[in-house]
């Protein structure tokens, strides 16, 4: 699962007037300024797009691999490529760790919750895990490609879609087009600028043929009047009456422009930060069917190298090896494993719950790290509402209802009769306190909050499956919270691991919450497993 997704709305800090016009142009598409003024904080690219290259061998080693996530995966079928003898022990019946996909029959309990099974049609599903792929991380891709795991596109922006905002100002209460919002924002913003501009009014020196370039530039990406550079609508907007046939509606009628004043007042700027921030961008993917083909697709090929409902009961280790008490969950029996190497790669949440030998020093920075309350819940819908009256395919429904932060449409069975919406996606004290209520409360909170935007929504609600990540067992947690503190009081000792024990996972990279923090985490730590074993 991923963090920093979908922004909730924040109200914009104050500016400077320069301060305002340069962050509205970047936010309004204005690429040269984007650039130049370095508007936006960017976030961290996937870096690498293939496991290392290691040569050698090893045979003769044996390596056991605490956790059946993306990262214990990685790791044991690049380790098995060189000839170790892997052993994974997982402590659920299934490989993939947070990349879950429920579908019907899938079951969960949270601690201290109640049993839930997905009661969703056949072929109807919520990835209530990680639910997207960006086109920058290719190792992710990697896996998918190599494995030939089927994707299709996962519609991450999608214009025609709606923001609904209580505390918009003058549009408090409306749901209103994306693209209504951005048209606008971007043209009066332009204008605001190209006046500037052409008024001597910036405090910095541009050539009469940079102010010409630019000022061209403004008016085509502004949809100015190249006359008095005044915005008045574009059709990108939308219209009041479509374009069509004959002469009604012929032309149509375009829509008149949002006020800038009021837009300013609204604060729905914010619906650029999303798509705009570092690796939110388009294209993303998601595999066809669920998320979770990724590790079964692992799972095909590794076979028995998993053991599952294999829990971890202690982790010992010596200058000889390392050994590992585990309890079958189905029978109670207790088991053990020894290996020349450990990679651990449960969460930092669950292992600091473990009995381990690790020093003082490194249980410290075990216990150092926070870890992301997350909440999700599908919505399956028996009529495609969205689709059929709103003509929304994909994409998000942004808004700052409480507790809600994102709606996102499925993108995947295009026009079929059903579908499943991810009715909310909270973080930290949202995903707490809903996390309180019972599955049914849930799904009405859900449906409540929804049917403020959507009319259709209780009508055609029929169930839900939610997830409450830091409830989850084995979890405890959707995603490492790093700080700057943080990171440089426990990251480099985390990252060197202790004796033959390393660590592995999303929270051992810069990726937190993404799948490609865990597999180039799994990368990184056999490269040096592999060096230690080879010395």
């Amino acid at each position: 699962m991923q963090s920093k997704t979908v922004k909730p709305f924040k109200p914009f800090s104050s500016f400077t007037r320069r301060d305002f016009l340069y962050r509205a142009a970047a936010v309004g598409g204005t690429s040269l300024l984007l650039t130049t003024m370095n508007a936006w904080g960017m976030g961290i690219n996937s870096t690498v797009s293939a496991p290392p290259a290691l040569t050698g061998s090893g045979k003769g080693k044996k390596v056991v691999i605490l956790g059946a996530g993306l990262a214990g995966l990685t790791a044991a079928y690049e380790l098995g490529k060189l000839g170790y003898q892997c052993q994974i022990l997982e402590a659920r019946d299934f490989a993939g760790g947070r990349c879950q996909t429920a579908r019907k029959g899938f079951a969960l309990t949270e601690l201290g919750g109640e049993k839930q099974t997905c009661a969703f049609d056949a072929g109807q599903y919520i990835n209530h895990g990680p639910w997207r792929i960006p086109l920058h991380h290719q190792s992710t891709l990697h896996y998918t490609r190599l494995f030939e795991v089927p994707l299709e596109v996962m519609v991450n922006e999608n214009d025609h879609s709606y923001v609904y905002s209580e505390n918009a100002g003058p549009f408090a209460g409306k749901r209103m087009r994306i693209k209504e919002v951005k048209a606008d924002m971007r043209g009066h913003v332009d204008e605001l600028l190209a006046k500037s501009i052409k008024n001597k009014q910036l405090d910095q020196t541009l050539s009469a043929d940079d102010q010409r370039l630019l000022l061209d530039y403004l008016v085509h990406e502004g949809h100015l009047s190249s006359t008095d550079l005044t915005y008045s609508g574009r059709p990108g907007r939308g219209y009041t009456v479509y374009p069509g046939a004959g002469m009604e509606p012929g032309p149509g009628k375009a829509s008149d422009p949002l006020g800038f004043k009021d837009l300013l007042e609204s604060k729905l700027g914010n619906v650029y930060s999303a798509v705009h921030d570092f690796p939110m961008q388009a294209t993303m993917f998601q595999p066809v069917g669920g998320m979770d083909a990724i590790p079964k697709a692992f799972e095909k090929r590794l076979g028995k190298v998993i053991r599952y409902r294999a829990e971890v009961q202690t982790i010992r280790q010596n200058d000889k090896g390392v050994t590992i008490a585990f309890k079958d969950t189905a029978s109670g029996k207790a088991g053990s494993v020894t290996a020349d190497y450990c990679l651990c790669t449960i969460p930092l949440s669950v292992l600091r719950q473990i009995d381990t030998d690790f020093s003082d020093k490194f249980k410290k920075a075990v216990a150092t790290v926070a870890y992301a309350p997350v909440g999700k819940i599908g919505l399956q819908m028996k009529r495609r509402f969205w689709e059929e009256d709103d003509q929304i395919y994909g994409g998000h429904v942004l808004t700052d209802l409480r507790g809600i932060n994102t709606i996102s449409l499925p993108s995947s069975n295009w026009q079929k009769q059903k579908g499943v919406v991810l009715g909310y996606y909270q973080y930290q004290t949202a995903a707490i306190e809903i996390s309180a209520l019972s599955p049914a409360e849930r799904a009405e909170f859900a449906v409540a909050a929804g049917e403020k935007i959507f009319p259709q929504y209780r009508k055609e609600y029929e169930n839900a499956f939610s997830v409450a990540w830091h409830r989850v067992q084995y979890n405890l947690g959707g995603w490492a919270e790093w700080t700057d503190k943080t990171r440089a009081a426990a990251y480099p000792t985390l990252v060197e691991g202790e004796g033959r024990i390393m660590l592995a996972g999303e929270h051992l990279s810069y990726l937190t919450g993404w799948q490609a923090g865990a597999i180039e985490s799994a990368w990184q730590q056999i490269a040096r497993i592999h060096a230690r074993a080879s010395a």
